[in-house]
């Protein structure tokens, strides 16, 4: 197993990314905003997917202060839409993109209090989470680069929950916290069955995934957490408490920068060091048991073709 050669691995680490186009979804707010200040500054011409345009731009100009010279452009992208999705290539198009080095599959919405629906009627976190980046990837696949990467970004909250096979939009019985863990198991298991699937017809994309460990990001205002949100960071800065030690968005967005241009094996994850916090390291060790299932792999992939319509070809 190949793990990360400089234990201390950080901004400075990256390598120039002169002339690689970089997608990030997600990239206005959080670990998304951060992944793309990084990858700016290393000259990559960076393509920031978001819902909002107002927060994009605002986001883009915080960059532009930041890198006077770096290339930004923005796409409109709502994940909760499959119809938004279809859209992506047309505007790629419009701003004279023809080639994809890197997909960072990074936005995501964390346990909302009530349970929500997509446009398409799916739960808004499966919905949004993995539905919505797994029909962009096959959208987006025909303009990768032949040595492309996807980068999924999940959670140490693939461990709350498996694949609820019998209530996948949790119709019966919906937890903040177990559908959130099912969006997360889902971005494992896509990852590993895009691999094998990658692998096997003879392709260079490496898919991978990455998580952030424990970092205060903006989720946690939407989420059912929010009115203990306060006493969470007071513990963290106490060192006490489940979370004692929380990131900051910079240093929980290493993870899927380090997969998206480091050193990395095909299929590899990639999280903080010490599980919740700390520099980059391989993190397969961290994931639940039900995120490996070759089983659960090949019957969520066939499953979220069929509800999103979007039919992978990667025939050898």
């Amino acid at each position: 197993m190949k793990d990360v050669s400089k234990k201390d691995w950080g901004e400075a680490d990256i390598p120039s990314q002169s002339g690689k186009v970089i997608l990030v979804t997600g990239a206005n707010i959080g670990l998304g905003y951060e992944a793309s200040r990084m990858l700016a500054a290393k000259s990559a011409h960076v393509l920031m997917a978001c819902r909002s345009r107002g927060r994009a731009e605002a986001a883009r100009s915080k960059i532009k202060e930041i890198s006077p010279f770096a290339r930004v452009d923005i796409v409109d992208l709502d994940l909760a839409d499959l119809e938004s999705v279809a859209q992506v290539p047309a505007q790629l198009a419009e701003l004279g993109v023809s080639q994809i080095d890197v997909l960072i599959n990074n936005a995501g919405i964390m346990r909302p209090p009530r349970r929500n629906l997509t446009k398409q009627g799916f739960e808004s976190q499966f919905g949004t989470n993995h539905l919505g980046h797994f029909a962009l990837t096959r959208t987006l696949m025909p303009l990768l680069a032949p040595t492309a990467r996807i980068v999924n970004v999940s959670s140490l909250a693939d461990r709350y929950s498996d694949v609820n096979w019998d209530d996948l939009q949790w119709e019966v019985k919906y937890s903040p916290s177990t559908a959130y863990g099912q969006s997360k198991t889902a971005n494992l298991l896509f990852t590993k069955m895009l691999n094998e699937r990658l692998t096997e017809c003879g392709s260079q994309i490496m898919a991978l995934a990455a998580h952030p460990g424990i970092s205060d990001t903006n989720l946690v205002e939407a989420s059912d957490l929010k009115k203990f949100a306060w006493l969470i960071r007071g513990m963290s800065r106490l060192g006490i408490g489940p979370y004692p030690k929380i990131q900051t968005p910079a240093m929980g967005a290493l993870p899927q920068v380090y997969a998206a241009t480091g050193d990395v094996e095909p299929g590899a994850y990639y999280g903080p060091a010490n599980r919740g916090y700390g520099h980059p390291s391989r993190a397969e060790q961290y994931r639940a048991p039900h995120s490996e299932s070759p089983d659960s792999a090949k019957r969520l992939w066939a499953l979220s073709e069929e509800l999103t319509g979007a039919k992978f070809d990667l025939a050898g």
